[in-house]
């Protein structure tokens, strides 16, 4: 999930002609760590269900208590920006923005060591809370710093490379918080202590992040544009019709990857243990970063054949990539490489051809794009329901490949045409996200009553309104 708030004009031709190499390596890094430390939450939700003998909806306030955070931060801002006309993190800067932000998470991360002392469900709870207002904030500052860091005409192109980098964090958290939960802080059974000392190493991270950012030597950028006052910015039916449709999408994607476990672990998909179970989230997430970095190159000015070339290339070797990564485990004392057999994935590298074609039949088209995605992610969620075996369980970890350029195909045509009202959209939409904290304990509803695929109902309405934006919904109008 990403958030792309825009800069004025005339702060971002003031970065142009300049090499900002070395400070965009820094931002891609922090995008990394918000990604990493979101998509924890999933492996949160399968650690804590034997540790506290939670039901789903118990497990679901995890999604609640983080994306909820991302709500009310947002309305915060949202409404001090309406009633001043000033945007907060300009009175501060950029950098010490990220800084504070970087702290904050720190804090919250470093908080759940406590927790686990307590063993107190509840405070892990408001530690999750704290370190999901860090990564609000962070967000907030370092999109658009991302955005200014070169050319206003290449700003689009480095924020789909950061956020290609945000994937990679969400494709590697899991494997490593399993990895660390399970097997180097305990010996094979999750425990709060072992979640406790994770969360502490992460957080270690964190503030040390918030050090190297306030003491390097990043552009003090400052935003001098105004924000228009007062509530005009939802007399645009495109733009509220946009928010409604991030709030199904963030809340079909998390939805998805927080009971993707459990749905995995059904004996008639395929029976894994939970811990199996939970490194088949780098390929749901995974999924994601193949599409973003493919999305990337659509949009290029490159020749025809030279993205079809170059996209095939991206498709095939971040599949490689989380193959091998995949394949890690630590057995006793010793890491070792256990590969799938490869005829198991063969159902997978289907849906990746499939994805591939996606793109050329989108025709770089953000609009017919999120219609052809949203058909076929609602044909996979129909087979998650119906199905069994091999293609029911590689087609719910398949909707990562198509869930990829729906954030940003959505943002970009929800602001499209907003003129002085762009940073006040931008803000509605990055409310909208609140979706992540709602529909997951609506799943989780019919998941406690025994109905897990039946589940899978909730982000499949989510999409046909997500194919209604892309067909009808997106087309500005006042």
């Amino acid at each position: 999930m990403q958030t792309t708030p825009t800069p004025a004009p005339n702060t971002r031709s003031s970065a142009a002609g300049k090499d900002y190499r070395q400070p965009f390596l820094v931002i891609t890094f922090l995008f990394f760590m918000w990604g990493f430390i979101t998509v924890m939450n999933d492996v949160l939700i399968n650690s804590f269900e034997k540790i506290f003998q939670l039901s789903a909806l118990q497990q679901s306030l995890i999604q609640l208590c983080f994306f909820g955070a991302f709500f009310i931060i947002s309305l915060l801002y949202f409404l001090i920006s309406a009633r001043s006309g000033k945007d907060p993190v300009n009175q501060i800067g950029y950098k010490n923005g990220m800084a504070i932000s970087l702290a904050i998470s720190g804090v919250g991360c470093m908080s759940f060591y406590p927790a686990a002392q307590t063993a107190s469900y509840g405070v892990f709870l408001l530690a999750l809370f704290v370190l999901a207002t860090g990564v609000t904030l962070l967000q907030v500052c370092a999109n658009p710093y991302a955005a200014l860091l070169g050319a206003p005409e290449t700003a689009s192109s480095r924020l789909n490379l950061a956020q290609g980098l945000n994937s990679l964090g969400t494709t590697v958290g899991p494997l490593i918080g399993v990895l660390l939960i399970f097997r180097v802080f305990s010996n094979g059974v999750a425990t709060s202590v072992s979640v406790g000392k994770t969360y502490l190493l992460y957080g270690v991270i964190f503030l040390v992040l918030a050090l190297v950012v306030r003491f390097t030597s990043l552009p003090l950028f400052r935003n001098s544009g105004k924000i228009e006052k007062g509530w005009g910015v939802l007399k645009f039916r495109h733009l509220r019709l946009g928010a409604i449709a991030i709030f199904f999408y963030v809340g079909a994607e998390v939805s998805v990857g927080s009971w993707l476990v459990k749905f995995l672990m059904l004996d008639h998909i395929s029976g894994l243990s939970r811990e199996s179970a939970n490194y088949f989230l780098a390929y749901y997430w995974g999924g994601l970063m193949i599409g973003r970095l493919m999305g990337t190159v659509s949009l290029g000015k490159a020749k025809a054949s030279t993205k079809y070339v170059t996209m095939a290339l991206i498709s095939l070797g971040v599949f490689a990539f989380i193959y091998l990564i995949t394949g890690i485990k630590k057995d006793g004392g010793n890491i070792t490489l256990q590969l799938l057999a490869f005829d198991n994935v063969g159902v997978f590298l289907i849906f990746l051809s499939l994805n591939y074609f996606a793109f050329l039949w989108g025709k770089s088209s953000p609009s017919r794009s999120l219609s052809i995605f949203s058909v076929i992610i609602i044909a996979l969620l129909l087979i998650v329901i119906l199905g069994t075996g091999k293609l029911a369980f590689w087609a719910v970890i398949s909707i990562g490949l198509f869930n990829s350029i729906m954030w940003s195909n959505i943002f970009t045509m929800a602001i499209k045409d907003l003129g002085k009202y762009t940073s006040q959209g931008s803000s509605l939409l990055v409310m909208a996200i609140v979706g992540g904290a709602i529909l997951p304990p609506l799943q989780s509803i019919i998941i406690d009553q025994g109905f897990i695929q039946l589940s899978f109902l909730v982000p499949l309405v989510s999409y046909f309104y997500i194919l209604y934006y892309g067909v009808v919904g997106h087309k500005p109008k006042v």
